[in-house]
């Protein structure tokens, strides 16, 4: 069983459109709503191949219930927190040549009681996972030593951890040893301070927050390919896409992939990037199914291409 930690959950509304307009009434050709926020993800996608998940998440207002429901339709186990405040609103505007337009909002704040249940609630759920998924940005009212002490917490009841987050709270974080942390390249620059131009200076940049405590580093290059950098050593994973439809959720579905194939080694990077290949061939927030995910598109080795110029390099 895998379980995720989402401290900032979401309703995700989808709208596709013609084209974006400022100023005009648009009319939606069609739309949907979603579970939404990193760890949510994650669950979706771990139940669409078939596994055990259960989601951690504070859920408040009638945005909470309709969240709480949906993810029973997905198959998720829902581990809800009530909280005073509601949970957030987010939209996502899909333009007809792919273009994505995203407003997020901030969210509820949690107060202290409710972030001392939400570690609670962890706790209690630890025993039965095989992984713990903490994933997302932290809302109004948690400080960014937060996820240090889920990392803590979660260590001692001897459940293996998943951290996907960035900023203070992944620095932070560090100092308890992550089984495996998951930033992509722009958060990935953003915690070594210098910018990454090259699939090289991402492995550099891996290997220093590995000096700081991260056990693993799984690390999306984006339409690259991907890296993970362990204690066995250093592995390059890349797919063969056709079109690419949306790319968000590619990431937690990623994360999602090397989980359910153990979290460890070649097997395992090879999982994440066929999931995130399929992901992104999908619309919307839409995970993949066993059906979509075409593992002999892949390719690991351990020859990594240390020049290969980033497509989209971190400034």
């Amino acid at each position: 069983m895998i379980l995720t930690v989402t401290p900032n959950p979401s309703l995700d509304r989808t709208y596709e459109l013609r084209d974006l307009t400022r100023g005009a009434v648009l009319r939606a050709t069609a739309d949907r709503v979603d579970p939404g926020g990193k760890g949510i993800n994650v669950s979706r996608a771990v139940a669409a191949a078939g596994h055990r998940t259960v989601a951690v998440a504070p859920l408040g207002g009638p945005e909470g219930a309709l969240l709480a429901r949906l993810l029973g339709e997905h198959g998720i186990e829902a581990a809800g927190v009530r909280i005073t405040g509601s949970t957030r609103v987010n939209i996502t505007l899909v333009e007809a040549d792919g273009t994505l337009t995203k407003v997020n909002a901030t969210g509820p704040e949690i107060t202290e009681s409710e972030a001392e249940t939400l570690l609670e609630t962890v706790r209690t759920w630890s025993s039965d996972a095989d992984w713990i998924a903490c994933c997302g940005s932290l809302p109004r009212g948690l400080p960014p030593e937060w996820y240090a002490e889920l990392v803590a917490r979660s260590h001692g009841a001897g459940a293996r951890i998943a951290l996907d987050s960035s900023g203070a709270a992944l620095i932070a974080a560090l100092r308890e040893r992550p089984d495996v942390i998951k930033p992509n390249v722009e958060e990935l620059s953003e915690a070594v301070g210098r910018p990454l131009a090259t699939v090289g200076d991402a492995v550099k940049a891996a290997e220093v927050l590995r000096g700081r405590g991260a056990q693993a580093v799984l690390a999306s290059l984006g339409a690259d390919g991907q890296l993970l950098v362990d204690g066995s050593g250093t592995f390059f994973g890349s797919a063969r896409v056709e079109t690419v439809r949306s790319n968000v959720g590619a990431g937690d579905a990623s994360l999602a992939g090397f989980l359910a194939a153990g979290g460890a080694g070649r097997p395992a990077l090879a999982a994440a990037v066929a999931h995130g290949a399929a992901a992104v061939q999908l619309p919307g927030s839409v995970m993949p199914t066993p059906a979509d995910i075409d593992l002999s598109s892949v390719v690991t080795t351990t020859d990594i291409p240390l020049d290969r110029v980033l497509t989209e390099p971190a400034p």
